[in-house]
């Protein structure tokens, strides 16, 4: 179970579902189980699929289940493509604006970690377009997918246009500090792999400090929104989520380096205060 929770990067399969979930009751004020469903299925495709051509690097960064992977290739595409197919199907049999964005994070996943680009190259290699492109993915499902099945159905929007592009704003700055972390966990394997992410180029201190940055300014602009008015309580109180993240690196830092153990207990972090928010939702308490 241990390799599988890895291969597969259930952490972020589960921070992905319920981030869906959460922003979902966020803009439109219910539970789009359905759509948080096709993310924790997707985020499990690309991540599981990716695995695949990862292997060196992978290798370089001692990830667990990297053999597995490895010996399983062929029945892990095998299953991994069918699933893909059978599932797409069957969304667009139910709403086509939310298979088009299924459609624009697969391609984008491909792209990230398959050699589609021009000169055989993936957008994994590409220095700030690696770091980017995962926040995109998120985006697309956390944001777009609960926004295409609520406009396509006629549901009205909870949120001001401004407060909803606040909200996006702050995640994608968020994720993408998320993103760094991994980094600098991978800076091995990244080397040899010649992916040119922040760690790899400008080295881990000045990783750390775009990291500090993309917090502070997350934060700040959620802060901002609601003063403003724009932005809501039960999107504000999210801030804890960024200080939480901050605390625990720092004090990683102070003794030795990032590991892979720690990114998932960030990730796992996350996970649990989005479902924490959903119970302190459940139980009718006040604030959100």
């Amino acid at each position: 179970m241990r390799v599988l929770a890895r291969v597969s990067r259930l952490h972020i399969v589960a921070i992905g579902a319920l981030g869906t979930l959460t922003f979902g009751w966020v803009m439109f004020g219910d539970r789009p189980w359905i759509a948080a469903g096709l993310s924790a299925l997707d985020w499990f495709l690309v991540n599981i699929l990716n695995r695949v051509v990862d292997l060196r690097e992978d290798r370089a960064n001692g990830i667990v289940g990297t053999d597995f992977v490895a010996k399983n290739r062929r029945a892990i595409l095998v299953v991994g493509f069918g699933l893909l197919a059978v599932s797409g199907v069957a969304s667009a049999l139910w709403s086509l604006p939310l298979t088009a964005c299924r459609a624009a994070f697969h391609t984008l996943g491909f792209a990230y970690n398959w050699r589609l680009l021009p000169g055989g190259r993936r957008i994994k290699q590409l220095y700030f377009w690696k770091n980017t492109a995962s926040a995109v993915g998120f985006l697309l499902t956390v944001f777009c997918y609960p926004l295409a099945l609520g406009l396509s159905s006629h549901r009205s929007l909870l949120l001001p246009a401004t407060g909803l592009a606040i909200s996006a704003v702050f995640f994608f700055l968020f994720e993408l500090s998320y993103e760094v972390l991994y980094d600098l966990r991978d800076a091995p394997g990244d080397k040899l792999a010649d992916v040119r992410t922040y760690p790899v180029v400008h080295g881990e201190r000045a990783a750390m400090r775009i990291v500090d940055g993309l917090v502070l300014v997350a934060s700040s602009l959620l802060v901002a929104g609601y003063a403003a008015g724009q932005v809501p309580w039960r999107v504000v109180v999210m801030i804890l989520a960024p200080a939480i993240q901050l605390a625990y690196y720092k004090a990683v830092v102070r003794v030795r380096p990032i590991s892979a153990d720690d990114c998932i207990r960030l990730t796992w972090a996350g996970a649990g205060m989005l479902g924490a928010y959903h119970g302190w939702i459940a139980l009718g308490l006040p604030g959100v």
